[in-house]
């Protein structure tokens, strides 16, 4: 009202009062821009969320990339919203260093203790006490735990089962739902942490609870299913978004529908009412997940499907936030701009999908296929908690092969890992360690010994010692240091990790091997080209035997294997991890470790023909360099199979060869001249 009287005062004035005019025109002026600035700006707030809550261990994935936001406003137009102070949870002020009590831990080391069910458990229960169980986390004695852990009850809704004796208000106890609890412990949690599916932001308590995935009822409980992702770059016919409808279910829609998202009515209709494990998934490049918690289960899905979860705005915490970095698989997106959030979705580039697509498989494989991998997901985070400053880095949480496959008893460094050396721009060390094993006293490898060492990359020798008698005292002069270790006559010895070992790679052999010092230099030379895989000689081949309704496995000559025997092969010390309970299946048990980790097969080198003449068949459950594997020794493959949850041998059918290998060249000119025979 003030200036809509000024206006008037101005043109009453004669002419001697033009600049009055001009001035009052140039503040009409002012306020009008100023009024629709007031009315856009609100609109451009929408277009990227509020920021979370200053905390530590909070990765949010980001809205959709900066150069995006440019089809419908400039990234330095948008306001930001100032730091928000944190709210008290209601689950109380607890945090790891007041109410966790990490000292119990440093002695005996991370282990945990789960209390016993007092009448009878669902299988849901089952599964996962059986998942702790055989976990090398486990212990029958709550004195030594480091960890108590109380399952979810049972009970009907609203009842809650009675705390333990060695409650103590909850300290160094973890409280489990993987599962939606009917007993809302909020008031008996006292220092008790609390790992539940999709708490909600506002109840959870950053860096003392875990957040965990909401689980169907039938998730298996090891192994599980792959994920579902054919081909990571968009294909042509295939909707761009699928929206998560009720009961499971998934709409659809193409590249020009706008609507669907937001309304429902799109052009397509997949998917049964209930999507039960592994039945079909939502086939689009983008799933859009509204912020409710009973959504989360769509979110575990668009995961095993390889479909971008797109966030729109929610209200519960990811799962396993704290070590997770969800800006590398999933986008956060503001459902009041839906044709905002279409067009930047449709101009995102293929490099970025391709890469938030692989992301997913990646998580969904190594941290939510099974329950026994949530479960062991959420021990490791409280473990790395206890190490503290000394816990594995973000990458090894958020780069294959993860985090459990890379424990910190072995190392936190991502230099000791084989799997790393890509993202860091480094390489394994250009030696190797020589380990040969010597079973009986009558198989001392003199000549083997002389050939290992005559090699330009071999840093030592190692005997592996495994017989009653004592080793000879004298042992032959070599050109690098020579070493003789006590072994404890067991298969697995040869992979236990030495502190005498000084190098990235291993040359396993056998005493009766033989082999050229050509043959071990383009070994070794192939293995630096691969470090994350096993290097070897001989082979063998898995298949499955309709007959007897198992997989069996041989060492018939063929191009396709899937197996190198570990008598003569190079592999990375990070690798190094058997079990004693299978000495008779030691090559097969270490090609499956391989392969689970790596999920890629070994490389075959060549071996010549007059070294396999030389050498008799042994018998079955020897370690030595076999011909066809015996039929009661064919069992551990399925064992480990069932172990396993799934198999993880990889065949392939391919071969390195030395260049210039038999090619009718001048003999100066062959690198590795000893390869070719008559």
């Amino acid at each position: 009202m003030p200036l809509l009287l000024l206006l008037p005062v101005a043109l009453a004035m004669g002419g001697h009062m033009q600049s009055w005019r001009r001035k009052s025109l140039w503040l009409a002026l002012s306020a009008s821009w100023l009024l629709i600035l007031l009315g856009v700006f609100p609109l451009l707030r929408l277009a990227v969320p509020a920021r979370p809550r200053a905390r530590a261990s909070q990765r949010w994935p980001r809205w959709l990339d900066a150069e995006l936001l440019q089809s419908f406003s400039q990234p330095g137009e948008l306001l930001e919203d100032g730091p928000q102070p944190p709210q008290a949870p209601r689950g109380g002020s607890c945090n790891w260093g007041a109410c966790f009590d990490a000292s119990k831990c440093r002695d005996g080391g991370f282990k945990v203790f789960v209390y016993p069910a007092a009448g009878p458990i669902s299988e849901t229960r089952r599964r996962i006490l059986a998942s702790i169980e055989g976990s090398r986390y486990h212990t029958v004695s709550p004195a030594e735990a480091c960890l108590l852990l109380l399952l979810s009850s049972d009970t009907p809704a609203g009842q809650c089962e009675p705390v333990p004796a060695q409650w103590d208000e909850g300290r160094n106890h973890l409280v489990l739902n993987l599962h939606p609890a009917p007993c809302p412990r909020t008031v008996q949690l006292g220092q008790a942490m609390v790992a539940k599916a999709s708490p909600t932001v506002d109840t959870f308590r950053a860096g003392f609870d875990v957040a965990l995935p909401l689980l169907p009822e039938a998730h298996p409980l090891r192994g599980g299913a792959p994920g579902q992702l054919q081909q990571h770059s968009p294909r042509p016919g295939v909707a761009l978004l699928a929206l998560a409808g009720e009961r499971g279910r998934w709409h659809t829609a193409g590249t020009n529908s706008s609507a669907c998202p937001w309304d429902g009515h799109c052009e397509q209709d997949h998917g049964p009412k209930q999507t039960p494990p592994g039945a079909l998934l939502p086939s689009a490049t983008f799933c859009l997940i509204p912020g409710r918690s009973p959504d989360a289960w769509h979110f575990l899905q668009a995961l095993q499907a390889g479909c971008i979860p797109v966030l729109l705005s929610p209200h519960w915490e990811l799962p396993f936030s704290e070590v997770i970095d969800w800006t590398k698989a999933a986008i956060v997106a503001d459902e009041r701009l839906p044709l905002q959030v279409l067009a930047a979705l449709q101009e995102m580039p293929l490099t970025r999908v391709l890469a938030l697509r692989q992301q997913t498989q990646f998580l969904w494989d190594a941290y939510f296929s099974s329950v026994e991998k949530v479960i062991h997901t959420t021990l490791e985070i409280i473990q790395d908690r206890i190490f503290g400053a000394s816990a594995r880095p973000s990458l090894l949480w958020n780069s294959p092969p993860g985090a459990l496959l890379a424990l910190p008893t072995f190392s936190t460094s991502p230099v000791d890992f084989p799997f790393y050396h890509l993202q860091q721009g480094s390489r394994p060390v250009g030696r190797f360690s020589a380990l040969i094993w010597v079973e009986a006293p009558g198989q001392l490898p003199l000549k083997l010994i002389q050939v290992v060492a005559g090699s330009q990359h071999c840093a030592q020798i190692l005997v592996l010692w495994s017989c009653e008698k004592p080793p000879p005292p004298r042992w032959p002069k070599t050109a690098v240091p020579l070493t003789v270790i006590g072994g404890h006559r067991k298969a697995s010895d040869r992979f236990f990790p030495y502190s005498a070992v000084s190098t990235d790679a291993i040359l396993s052999l056998d005493a009766h091997s033989s082999l050229s010092t050509s043959e071990v230099d383009f070994a070794f030379v192939v293995w630096q080209s691969f470090p994350e895989r096993m290097v070897g000689f001989l082979t063998w081949s898995h298949f499955w035997d309709e007959t007897r309704g198992g997989w069996g496995y041989t060492a018939e000559k063929a191009n396709e294997f899937s197996m190198v025997l570990t008598s003569a092969a190079f592999y990375h010390r990070a690798l190094r991890n058997l079990a004693d309970e299978t000495p008779t299946c030691a090559d097969v048990l270490m090609n499956f470790l391989v392969a689970a980790v790596t999920k890629v097969p070994p490389i075959k080198v060549p071996y010549g023909s007059w070294h396999q003449e030389a050498r008799p068949p042994l018998a079955p459950g020897s370690p030595g360099l076999r011909q066809e594997p015996q039929p009661a020794a064919q069992d551990c493959i399925n064992q480990m199979a069932a172990a396993f949850g799934h198999m993880p041998l990889v065949s392939s059918h391919l071969r390195l060869d030395p260049v210039l290998y038999k090619d009718p060249v001048s003999v100066l000119r062959k690198k590795y001249r000893s390869l070719e025979k008559p």
